[in-house]
């Protein structure tokens, strides 16, 4: 099974397979031509609520990590995630991001509940 995790700002490369925006905004400065997705499965990002608390500056990328797999167990995103890991089965998924810390964020824990 293949995820990679990437930035939307980076060149598509022709082995990212699968290329899936996972987040919630439209990234700034990408247009849809330039960013060849093939799904935007907004369900799969963190909620509103949680997104703005993590991005406040307090809180802890592991309590935000807990809190976005609870999100991710409910019904709707456990569906989109099975989904989505049937197809990394497939072939490769690279996930795609704005994020500048990749790492430590939303698309990492994400990877990880793919790949486990």
């Amino acid at each position: 099974m293949s995820v990679r995790l990437r930035r939307i700002y980076d060149t598509p490369e022709p082995d990212d397979g699968l290329r899936v925006l996972v987040d919630r905004l439209w990234p700034r400065g990408v247009s849809k031509e330039e960013a060849h997705l093939d799904e935007w499965p907004k369900g799969l990002t963190p909620s509103t609520e949680l997104r703005r608390w993590y991005h406040e500056g307090d809180a802890s990328f592991d309590e935000f990590r807990r809190r976005y797999e609870a999100e991710l167990a409910e019904p709707e995103a456990a569906q989109l995630v099975a989904a989505l890991r049937e197809s990394a089965r497939k072939g490769p998924v690279t996930l795609l991001t704005a994020s500048r810390h990749t790492e430590q964020s939303h698309a990492s824990v994400l990877a990880a509940q793919l790949r486990h």
